[in-house]
């Protein structure tokens, strides 16, 4: 049986369809992964692609390194010749190679998050700015808000003419550019801007990498920005090969500059799309999808779809309103000893939030009732160090003697666990 067959109708339409710009849209669990990785395999194994020719990008480095893996297991042997990497990654390696043409050394510096701070603090000293009253993160956000559209240092000195404010940050900006030039340096929104500058202003670059990118795909297009929406444009400009995989229903990055506008005007920006819906979903029940379904078709701006499966109707979902985060981390901890009384287990259970500053109320009452936990992606409260220290210091004062429960206190915090049982 060919790998092909165990994909459905959809999947499988998505798979072949090669020639030419396509639009997936893929609902939550419906496999967009699988399709892109099987695509990539079909356009090696059954069209005769050169996977020199192939460009996958994604957004984050494990969603990279997770397709890697799994297009190296289904094509074997030429997989290392498939480009997969984000657009930061892609960026790089274009620059490392023809960053000289823009007037940079290819040995260029890239800054992070604290060194573009140091620079402002610098910059800011330099033209006189008060950084208590215009904080380094308000000017950092509006010059990245800038570069994620584009706008040049000038432009953006044209366009906050009559604005007080944003004159103090065009200043800022100008000096801070002029300076990045100067150390031979770039920060992350750099890499996007100055690789789509090097494609527009260097013609035979541009036909260099239209030449070995014959056929791109993208995920998670639904977050794409203006700058990377143009990088891909300018790369799938001649042969047009541009598949990308998105869920309107799921852009949530609004606030980092993803353009929702991506998506949703792509067959008006690429003549003759083809569009293909997966909403087989291999996930949920159906009773969640149904859920789902009934909340997000109330949005404007979308494109219909529906998601569904065949894992059954599955329990209906409880739903619970209480007037404060005490009462719902109560009713939780509750909730939980009451289903492992009725035989299920602790890793049965997981709790979702939308802060990490939520943790603090669940983690009270599971301590509280004796409920082993554990935070995925983030540090137990009371393993902060600002709680440790604090906490170290109300143990100090209660009983200056005891140096030991500190010790102890220190050790089950070092191995990330909760060391309020101890302080307590």
């Amino acid at each position: 049986m060919s790998i092909y067959d165990t994909l459905n109708k959809e999947q499988q339409e998505a798979v072949f369809y090669t020639d030419g710009p396509l639009l997936i849209l893929a609902g939550a669990g419906t496999g967009k992964t699988r399709v892109l990785t099987h695509r990539i395999s079909y356009l090696i194994d059954q069209k005769g692609v050169n996977p020199w020719n192939i460009l996958a990008i994604t957004f984050t480095n494990k969603a990279a390194a997770e397709m890697r893996e799994r297009v190296d297991n289904l094509v074997g042997i030429g997989s290392e010749s498939v480009w997969v990497s984000t657009f930061h990654s892609t960026c790089v390696r274009l620059l490392r190679r023809h960053i000289d043409r823009l007037g940079y050394d290819n040995n260029f510096t890239i800054y992070d998050t604290d060194d573009q701070k140091t620079l402002i603090k610098d910059v800011c000293k330099l033209l006189d700015i008060d950084t208590k009253v215009l904080k380094e993160r308000t000017i950092l956000s509006t010059i990245s808000s800038a570069k994620n559209e584009m706008i040049s240092p000038k432009e953006f000195e044209i366009n906050s003419y009559g604005d007080y404010g944003k004159q103090k940050i065009a200043k800022i900006y100008v000096e801070y550019e002029r300076q990045m030039k100067a150390n031979n340096a770039l920060d992350f929104d750099d890499l996007l801007v100055k690789a789509v500058e090097l494609l527009q202003t260097q013609q035979d670059v541009l036909e260099n990498y239209q030449e070995r990118f014959k056929y791109i795909m993208v995920d998670e297009y639904q977050d794409t920005n203006n700058v990377q929406f143009k990088f891909v444009s300018l790369l799938a400009g001649k042969y047009k090969n541009l598949c990308v995989v998105g869920d309107d229903d799921q852009s949530i990055y609004k606030f980092r500059g993803a353009d929702i506008k991506n998506i949703l005007n792509f067959e008006n920006e690429f003549q003759d799309t083809k569009v293909i819906k997966l909403e087989q979903n291999y996930r949920s029940t159906q009773s969640i999808l149904d859920a789902a379904n009934a909340v997000i078709k109330n949005n404007h701006g979308r494109k219909e779809k529906s998601l569904w499966t065949e894992n059954g109707e599955g329990e209906k979902i409880r739903l619970r309103q209480f007037d404060s985060g005490y009462d719902e981390a109560e009713f939780i901890a509750r909730d939980i000893r009451n289903n492992i009384q009725n035989g299920s287990t602790y890793n049965d259970h997981a709790i979702l939030y939308r802060t990490n500053a939520q943790s603090r109320l669940f983690e009270e009452y599971f301590v509280s009732s004796n409920i082993p936990y554990k935070i995925v992606g983030g540090v137990n409260f009371y393993a902060r160090r600002e709680i440790k220290d604090l906490l170290s210091y109300l143990k100090t004062i209660d009983n200056g003697k005891d140096d030991l429960k500190c010790t102890k206190a220190r050790n089950w915090t070092d191995n990330n666990q909760s060391c309020a049982g101890i302080c307590t």
